[in-house]
């Protein structure tokens, strides 16, 4: 019997048949979050208010205290969090304070499941996960799609890679955090897309301020740029990416929605008009440039995915 099955089967047990013989929904869950930073209070706030019973530890204590006062319990150590019930969700500073904080708990955490939010690189996340199979600890990886004011609201994210059974095992507490994503057995895919993905957020972030300092030097509002360029993203924009996901994939490039000729002239629009008002082109130069390297090589006739041969060399 591991350290969980007492806590995880009392939910259970309190599920009997009512007056009348309808059984009542099992109790909450209870979980237990190491870290109380930013996001890990955010964490807790979501567990609290999904009504799990969630026990509280941080290595300054006093950032616990808000979260007593909802009804949280504060752990006094390491050790006491670890032993408390339920999956236990550490966000910290990086793998070494988790690392720090884990030493010599080897034993308390055999038979049980970490589920690791700390922020970092694929390579950690599969030495952490090799780590926990030695010590019978289950592992979860996952990287959190969402500041923290956004932790348990509709458009909530969680990503999660590692041993699918032990996500499946605790989906229902870990669903009051955001949707949680099951991205397979490799523990290091969940840290590998959030590095891409914000990657992705930040192209885009920094191309609509492109857009925006753009059209600002006419005198256009950003107010008034940004619903359009919104839908542009959502709607034409999306559907390139689908596209060309298959022609990725395949590495067969056809142009016949726009090939890099076309796509090349209107780079050059854009390289004009932004330097005609003064407009850093640092970002337009970039995409330039993956054109014009691929036209050389003769493939002005294909897809703009063809760039992801430029790229990902």
């Amino acid at each position: 019997m591991t350290h969980e099955e007492p806590h995880e089967a009392r939910p259970e047990a309190q599920a009997d048949t009512a007056p009348g013989g309808t059984a009542p929904a099992p109790a909450p869950a209870p979980v237990t979050v190491l870290g109380l930073g930013a996001m890990g209070t955010a964490l807790a706030e979501a567990f609290l208010a999904a009504g799990h019973p969630t026990t509280v530890w941080n290595r300054t204590p006093g950032k616990a205290e808000p979260l007593v006062g909802r009804g949280a319990v504060a752990a006094p150590s390491p050790e006491a969090a670890i032993t408390a019930g339920g999956p236990i969700v550490a966000c910290v500073l990086d793998y070494d304070a988790l690392t720090a904080v884990l030493s010599g708990q080897e034993a308390l955490l055999s038979g049980r499941t970490l589920v690791n939010l700390t922020s970092g690189s694929p390579e950690q996340a599969r030495a952490f996960a090799d780590r926990a199979a030695d010590i019978g600890l289950d592992y979860l990886d996952g990287a959190i799609m969402i500041t923290p004011p956004g932790i348990g609201g509709p458009d909530a994210t969680v990503l999660y890679s590692g041993a699918p059974e032990v996500l499946a095992r605790h989906r229902t507490v870990l669903a009051a955090l955001g949707e949680p994503v099951d991205l397979g057995p490799d523990a290091g895919i969940a840290g590998l897309y959030d590095t891409a993905l914000l990657g992705l957020m930040w192209s885009a972030l920094s191309g609509w301020l492109h857009g925006v300092a753009l059209v600002g030097a006419d005198g256009v509002r950003a107010a008034e740029f940004t619903p359009i360029a919104t839908r542009w993203l959502s709607g034409a924009v999306a559907g390139f990416v689908d596209r060309y996901a298959a022609q990725t994939d395949t590495r067969t490039f056809p142009g016949d929605d726009a090939s890099l000729d076309v796509h090349l002239a209107a780079m050059e629009h854009l390289l004009h008009a932004s330097r005609a008002r003064g407009v850093d082109t640092t970002l337009p130069e970039v995409f330039a440039d993956h054109v014009r390297r691929a036209v050389a090589a003769g493939h002005g006739g294909d897809s703009y995915a063809r760039l992801i041969e430029v790229i990902a060399k």
